[in-house]
């Protein structure tokens, strides 16, 4: 008789325990909606391009030092036609967001 007394407490603690345990655990973890493309524009522009833009100033400096005026002058023209095209696809982007933004409205 007392076993059995036993058995019936511990048992329903058990079920009491399961049931605290199982509602504290989450059933599904919500899933990632896609890639976070603006996070990754931002760690380019903040990170990637300044230290490119300095390699390409040493780059520079270390031509110039040694008497490579034209090609000094070169390499900087197309690496400001290169940050104009850059400039100008951003503001396409821009642009096309707001046009598709009236449209769809």
């Amino acid at each position: 008789m007392i076993a059995i007394e036993l058995m019936e407490t511990a048992s329903a603690n058990a079920a009491h325990l399961l049931s605290t345990l199982a509602s504290s655990i989450p059933i599904a973890a919500e899933e990632p909606k896609g890639i976070n493309t603006e996070g990754v524009v931002t760690f380019f522009a903040s990170k990637i391009a300044p230290i490119l833009l300095a390699v390409l100033g040493v780059i520079f400096i270390g031509r110039a030092s040694r008497g490579e005026i034209s090609k000094v002058l070169t390499s900087s023209a197309i690496a400001i036609v290169g940050l104009a095209f850059i400039a100008g696809a951003a503001t396409l982007f821009f642009i096309g967001d707001f046009l598709i933004n009236l449209i769809f409205e």
